[in-house]
């Protein structure tokens, strides 16, 4: 009796694994096809790394062949794009692309002007935006954006290494 319950548990465990990387596998590719209306350069191409900081974080994307310079310069041009819509909390690009209950987006979209710095730094193979603010709820709401993105691009996304020091930018 006690294997036929430990066989049920594992089957239903296997089933419910299964669905939600079904789902996950579902919700990527719906986001990548949206990506594609909004992002100029390829996902597939490129990767987008999301590094959480004590005062906000940071939201890097770089080409998969650094000397890929097509898609080099599409993510420069792009964040250049973002960073000037970002700092008017136009956050509409992230809305299409995830959904506009994003977590995180709604308070994203709250902040007044000036209340989150986001500045732009070319990096090899790509571009950074680098969010800082002194509020708590927005950091969170940055972490919360963050963990969301990473989930929704899969395999094209990768969590950073969360830096400790406000002062430091990633390299």
């Amino acid at each position: 009796m006690k294997n036929a319950r430990w066989l049920a548990w594992l089957v239903a465990s296997l089933a419910t694994t299964l669905a939600a990387h079904a789902a996950d596998a579902e919700r990527q590719a719906e986001v990548a096809r949206r990506g594609a209306e909004v992002m100029p350069f390829t996902l597939e191409r490129t990767t987008h790394v999301f590094t959480p900081t004590p005062d906000g974080g940071t939201q890097r994307v770089v080409a998969k062949n650094f000397g890929d310079t097509e898609q080099v310069n599409l993510v420069r041009k792009h964040l250049h794009e973002l960073q000037a819509q970002f700092r008017k909390a136009d956050f509409s690009a992230p809305s299409h692309i995830h959904g506009a209950e994003m977590p995180g987006l709604a308070e994203l979209r709250s902040a007044r002007a000036g209340q989150i710095a986001i500045d732009y730094e070319d990096v090899d193979g790509g571009a950074q935006l680098t969010y800082r603010t002194a509020d708590p709820k927005l950091v969170e709401a940055l972490h919360a954006w963050f963990a969301a993105q990473l989930q929704d691009h899969g395999a094209d996304a990768t969590a950073g290494h969360v830096h400790h020091h406000a002062t430091e930018t990633p390299r």
